[in-house]
């Protein structure tokens, strides 16, 4: 029996994937030894006196710009609005965090939606990774399954979903249905990972943060299987 072509392009991926969990472990790691670094704490507790009066002086639009941060760090695979948490802590407390984070990564992914749909392929090649855009465009479409689009939301860079949803012409409310859900946890996440860290809790950053790479790990598992099952889209 000749084996089925759509595994084997499945486990393209694979390297990938365990490749970039072990970044992210090692980039906790390294968050862990900061976090319990008097020399940084000291660092960090300066650059949070400094910005306090900026922000209470302007609440409106530094949570504007913070939104507006984000977004772009859901846009652009080289950006993050990680460093700027801690300030954004400070000023708002972990609720209102949590809701602009979230706000953000909804306005950047609507973003890249918008411009994969309105411009196409020759703009959002200078935008993001070429080689992973063409691995996912063969494999989702307008008729991809609501929760498959949703494990390809949780599995794969933020910067990926929205310009290949866009280029797919998948359904915008639809889009947006799970841009909302898969934001959410990650936002609740990354908001008590950096309360983690200005309390200087470590064995909670290492909870929290080895529970979030098993769970990417292990949507994008689930991702692998569902899109091996199915054939390319055409």
């Amino acid at each position: 029996m000749n084996a089925s072509p759509q595994p084997q392009d499945s486990r393209r991926g694979l390297p990938a994937m365990w490749g970039r969990a072990l970044l992210l472990g090692l980039l906790l790691a390294g968050l862990a030894l900061l976090t319990s670094s008097e020399a940084f704490q000291s660092q960090l507790r300066r650059v949070l006196d400094a910005a306090a009066p900026v922000i209470s002086a302007h609440p409106f639009w530094g949570a504007v710009l913070f939104v507006l941060l984000s977004a772009l760090s859901a846009m652009l695979a080289f950006f993050s609005s990680a460093l700027l948490l801690p300030v954004a802590l400070q000023a708002w407390g972990k609720a209102v965090c949590v809701l602009l984070l979230w706000v953000g990564w909804m306005l950047g992914g609507a973003c890249a939606y918008g411009i994969a749909r309105a411009w196409g392929r020759p703009v959002i090649r200078r935008l993001t990774s070429a080689s992973l855009l063409a691995r996912y465009e063969e494999r989702v479409s307008g008729r991809t399954p609501f929760g498959v689009v949703l494990l390809f939301q949780l599995a794969v860079p933020s910067e990926i979903p929205g310009y290949v949803l866009g280029l797919a012409r998948y359904g915008l409310r639809r889009y947006l249905a799970v841009l909302a859900l898969a934001e959410l946890p990650y936002a609740v996440g990354t908001v008590y990972l950096g309360a983690s860290v200005l309390a200087r809790r470590t064995p909670a950053l290492l909870g929290l943060g080895a529970a979030g790479i098993l769970a990417g790990v292990f949507a994008f598992h689930l991702l692998r299987k569902r899109l091996g099952a199915r054939p390319p889209s055409g």
